[in-house]
């Protein structure tokens, strides 16, 4: 949908840390785009083009959502396996803290993954 549409939102995130990972983006900012139900792997890099704003899907009010658009696909997919086998990569939020949606980048491990990437 990302490609065809050329812009999205980043919504439907219910856990309050990840909800404060999206608050913090900035327009401009990038960000990894990640498949989390499917092949589980790194596969492009997005930007944010509208900061966090309310998430209509979300009753409570509480939530918010931010516009992406892609920039980049990687030339090859940097899989979650991957990850947890490279040592420069063990402290990285998506590893440690493996139920967040939405998960800080350093960056160090921005570099290594866009390597490993193909960029």
């Amino acid at each position: 949908q990302l490609i065809t549409d050329k812009k999205t939102n980043w919504s439907g995130v219910r856990n309050h840390l990840a909800a404060s990972n999206l608050k913090a983006m900035q327009k401009g900012d990038q960000a990894f785009f990640y498949h989390s139900n499917e092949g589980k792997e790194i596969v492009g890099i997005v930007e944010i083009v509208k900061t966090a704003y309310p998430d209509p899907s979300d009753e409570s009010g509480k939530f918010v959502q931010v516009d992406v658009k892609p920039v980049k696909a990687l030339k090859k997919s940097v899989t979650l396996a991957e990850i947890k086998a490279t040592p420069a990569l063990k402290d990285m939020e998506l590893i440690r803290l493996s139920r967040l949606s939405v998960a800080k980048v350093t960056d160090k491990e921005w570099a290594f993954i866009s390597k490993q990437g193909g960029l």
